[in-house]
């Protein structure tokens, strides 16, 4: 983390600001609503302690479904200028590792006084929004709240669940009306994504690495995949950070976008669909990739998280740009949105809170807390420290891996590339699902191709897993 100028530690400056906070944050003005009786409920990771979002529905008019997102307002107790300010201002995000988590807020903070923990009241911006059965966005507002978390649920139980898998999570029965409150979300949430993937939204599930463990020592890595509750979050994330860009631009406000440029490597995604007997445009276009993977996800559902990974790395990584109020930004590629901005996790993105305290100020009508050129240097600071956090986890997931990895030199493993250019070749074995770099006969192998491996050596503490190619597969 020191090497990619990230700090894994906290300063004595916010351990002694951190000594001021004895309470969650609170304010009875009348701009904040009392919510409080909404059956909110958070979906999250099984092990998140950082509570960012509650979400709940309401019926609308004519047929429609109202949905809330209620935002943690980390704001109200992380003052700008601040010394925890200045940390997570340098950080811009938390760092999570199989080793350890670096939040980018003191846990007094993130895990408790400003997270949105069950049975907590808590000051919260709220993002309302009316949706048509049909997955249409229609009126919507942002305001300021006061919730309290009916129920802390986790995606694997809950998509389990909606699936006829597992049984109801406790909370489903013991608290009245959530079971139906989350099949509305759910139906919403899937109108929302079919309205999205009709205008070119990309339908795509890589797998995730989580480590395993047995008291200290890691004992395996579980490949964890999206399901129907981590869809249900998304969609309703987009909508909101969707609602807020637009918020902001009609308020006349400069503000950070999420952008995810056309793909530069487009013509490597042709050739790719080329070989799976698919026609794609020469030029960038999103609608014809989401036909051509809704169409693999169906006849190859096993491989389809190999394409797209594959897909996913020609893309490229999203970055933050400045949205003058007379200049638009470029879009998102990826989600197929032209408003699109990062609001909804600022216990753990600094770009968020940025966006929390522009709204804040949007809605008090009081002028803007960050000037044109401090937003664009932010754009560019928090561009380059989610890349050094990315590198960080994914140095520590290798490194976890290569242990795992340990004793079976010389096995073969099937895989699929994911890099290729001078700086060398990467290959994505499945089981353990780890990455490693092709360092010997290589020479023909591209982004996408499934091969066949052969483990060389593996370097624990530097990551390495080093592979020979032997053959397409």
């Amino acid at each position: 983390m020191k090497e990619r100028g990230l700090l894994p530690s906290f300063s004595g400056a916010v351990t002694a600001e951190l000594i001021g906070f004895t309470h969650a944050a609170t304010d009875s003005s009348p701009a904040v609503r009392d919510l409080r009786t909404l059956l909110w409920a958070s979906i999250d990771n099984d092990d998140s302690r950082d509570l960012d979002q509650l979400t709940v529905s309401m019926p609308g008019e004519h047929g429609a479904t109202t949905i809330l997102i209620a935002i943690a307002d980390v704001d109200a107790l992380m003052k700008q200028g601040s010394a925890i300010d200045d940390h997570a201002r340098t950080n811009t995000t938390s760092v999570y590792t199989a080793a350890q988590i670096f939040p980018m807020l003191p846990e007094k903070l993130s895990t408790d006084l400003t997270s949105l923990n069950p049975g907590q009241e808590r000051l919260a911006v709220i993002v309302e929004i009316s949706i048509s059965a049909d997955g249409q966005i229609g009126q919507a507002s942002v305001s300021r709240g006061l919730v309290l978390n009916h129920a802390q649920l986790a995606y694997d139980s809950v998509a389990a669940w909606m699936d006829g898998k597992g049984p109801a999570p406790a909370a489903l029965a013991s608290i009245p009306g959530l079971a139906e409150q989350l099949r509305v979300q759910d139906r919403v949430a899937h109108s929302l994504k079919g309205r999205r993937q009709e205008h070119g939204a990309l339908n795509l599930e890589t797998i995730e690495a989580r480590a395993q463990f047995e008291g200290e020592n890691i004992t395996g890595l579980r490949a964890q995949s999206k399901n129907r509750a981590t869809d249900l979050i998304e969609e309703f994330m987009v909508a909101a950070n969707g609602v807020t860009a637009r918020y902001l631009q009609k308020k006349g406000f400069a503000s950070l976008r999420r952008i995810l440029k056309s793909p530069e490597r487009w013509q490597r995604i042709v050739e790719l669909a080329a070989t799976l007997n698919a026609t794609l445009p020469a030029e960038p276009d999103s609608k014809a990739l989401e036909a051509f993977l809704l169409e693999r996800k169906a006849s190859d559902p096993v491989r389809f998280p190999d394409l797209s990974l594959a897909v996913v790395k020609l893309l490229g990584r999203g970055e933050y740009a400045l949205e003058k109020a007379d200049h638009a930004a470029e879009g998102h590629f990826g989600l197929a949105v032209k408003d699109y901005t990062h609001s909804t996790a600022p216990n753990r993105r600094f770009p968020d809170v940025i966006t929390q305290r522009l709204l804040k100020a949007a809605l008090a009508d009081q002028p803007s807390p960050y000037p044109d050129a401090e937003l664009s240097a932010l754009a560019l600071h928090c561009t380059a420290q989610e890349d050094a956090a990315t590198k960080v986890e994914r140095l520590v997931r290798k490194s976890a891996a290569a242990m795992l990895l340990g004793s079976r030199l010389g096995e073969r493993f099937e895989g699929i590339v994911t890099g290729a250019s001078s700086k060398g070749t990467w290959v994505r074995i499945v089981d353990p699902p780890a990455e490693g770099k092709v360092v010997r006969d290589f020479a023909k192998f591209d982004v996408g191709d499934r091969v066949q491996v052969e483990l060389l050596r593996v370097d624990v503490e530097r990551g390495f897993i080093d592979f020979a190619g032997l053959k397409r597969t």
